[in-house]
């Protein structure tokens, strides 16, 4: 019975660290962080953070892992449902560009302090990154093939989507008078214009 209990317990610790570490690292980017800062911030005693977590690098990739997991898996179900390349494209840009904006904290450790991973860390984070590139220059060829995105590279064109949506990460603020959902909106016209889409048809 005791065993029972300790799981969901343990497991709620294990978060709370993890969003203790999100915080610390978003305000003092990871090297200025120390365990006790990420300890102080869930509540709990430096040494109890090593009972639930091998070290404060461990915390990055565990973050690092979920957010890059998170993102290839809203850019595949943003491809289906719809054949027409430029329906995908407002699909994945979009979804791309309200997630960054409503975890924008996580966001910003995820794209901004891979750095600080392990080399073993750092080429699994590396791989799912190449997974989601992937996908995304996989649509822009579909579409270049269709003949309804008018660019030269799709290489280039990926990188620039991509990064349209991670650079939201870095200047988005609750306080803001823009909504998840308005930048969404706004990125994914963004994206057709990239491409080359003409708007006037839609």
């Amino acid at each position: 019975m005791t065993e029972t209990t300790d799981l969901p317990r343990a497991a709620a610790t294990r978060a709370r660290l993890l969003d203790a570490a999100v915080s610390a690292f978003a305000e003092r980017g990871f090297h200025a962080t120390t365990t006790r800062d990420i300890a102080a911030a869930a509540g709990m005693s430096p040494a109890a953070l090593y009972v639930h977590h091998q070290s404060k690098e461990e915390l990055l990739y565990l973050i690092a892992r979920s957010g890059h997991e998170r993102t290839l898996a809203l850019v595949r179900d943003g491809l289906i449902g719809s054949e027409d390349p430029v329906k995908q494209l407002v699909s994945v840009v979009r979804r791309f560009a309200i997630d960054h904006a409503r975890g924008h904290t996580v966001a910003r450790v995820v794209n901004y302090e891979l750095a600080a991973l392990s080399p073993e860390h750092f080429e699994e984070i590396r791989q799912i990154r190449q997974e989601i590139d992937h996908e995304v220059r996989r649509l822009v060829e579909s579409g270049m093939a269709a003949g309804v995105f008018q660019v030269r590279d799709a290489g280039m064109t990926t990188l620039a989507l991509l990064s349209l949506g991670i650079d939201i990460a870095r200047w988005y603020r609750d306080e803001g008078t823009w909504t998840p959902e308005d930048i969404g909106d706004h990125y994914a016209e963004l994206a057709l214009r990239i491409v080359g889409v003409d708007l006037s048809s839609l």
